[in-house]
């Protein structure tokens, strides 16, 4: 087996004893669990960076092209923004019930259709428009999924009163906290489809092309600004918006990895030759 797929199913495994250690601990109600978890996570994406890393400089090629590589590389996202707020407050110590078994399950997905890495790439991908584009991707995905995270535990505190539920911060900060991120995620994905919009003018001679994952893309984006309009402008708060937020991440999830397998679509895998 080559390095960068050792490196790739370490991660995958230690992801997954993540998970299992935050689902447990949710079951048991024993924090040491979390702890596991966290620190699961934590080496599970030193082999996550190497592997990128070594795909990377096999070829020089961005990683980040095919469907596995961009599912790969916005868990990796995903993972850096959660280990740094993690790390950053230690109050919200369940967080990972979510985020960790969505990761798992994601590269445990990207790794049944990983290929060897491309050797060429292809005239359209070769500008610096697609860096914008992957990166708001990427990191517009990781937020809504801290948001929904975040979702999950004003719900689980709303509702249960033990010991874990009562460490946590009041649901009005967890609330407060989802905001800011959907908040965030919101930015990221304009970002990424302003970007795509160039990017397309650039290749195809105009900036919108009805593509299914243009159109779920801005569906997507448009069901976060929905959100912040409920919230800014009507006035939700609480359960309401928990509920939103985990809902929004389904179809999020749907649109951006989903779509590519179910039409044919410029975005599914490109046009790279191996």
């Amino acid at each position: 087996m080559k390095l960068e797929y050792l490196y790739f199913w370490i991660a995958v495994g230690l992801y997954g004893v993540s998970a299992c250690s935050y689902i447990f601990g949710i079951i048991s109600k024993q924090e040491k669990l979390f702890t596991l978890g966290l620190y699961s996570a934590l080496a599970g994406f030193v082999p996550h960076l190497v592997s990128i890393g070594r795909r990377w400089m096999e070829t020089g090629i961005e990683p980040f092209i095919t469907v596995s590589e961009s599912i790969t590389f916005g868990i990796f996202m995903s993972m850096l923004i959660f280990l740094v707020f993690q790390f950053s407050t230690k109050k919200i110590r369940p967080l990972g019930v979510l985020i960790m078994p969505v990761a798992f399950v994601l590269m445990g997905w990207a790794g049944t259709l990983i290929k060897d890495a491309a050797t060429q790439i292809a005239p359209a991908l070769q500008s610096w428009w697609i860096w914008v584009h992957i990166i708001g991707a990427a990191t517009g995905f990781g937020s809504v999924l801290a948001a929904a995270g975040l979702g999950l535990m004003y719900l689980l505190k709303e509702k249960y009163s033990s010991s874990i539920y009562e460490k946590l911060p009041e649901l009005q900060i967890l609330e407060n906290l989802s905001y800011r991120f959907v908040a965030g995620g919101f930015i990221m994905y304009g970002l990424m489809i302003v970007s795509g919009a160039f990017w397309s003018n650039t290749v195809k001679g105009n900036y919108w092309n009805w593509d299914p994952v243009e159109v779920w893309s801005l569906i997507s984006w448009l069901t976060y600004g929905i959100y912040l309009h409920l919230r800014i402008t009507f006035g939700w708060r609480g359960r309401r918006l928990a509920w939103y937020v985990l809902i929004a991440l389904a179809a999020m999830i749907i649109s951006y990895w989903g779509i590519p397998f179910t039409v044919e679509t410029f975005h599914a895998g490109f046009r790279i030759e191996h």
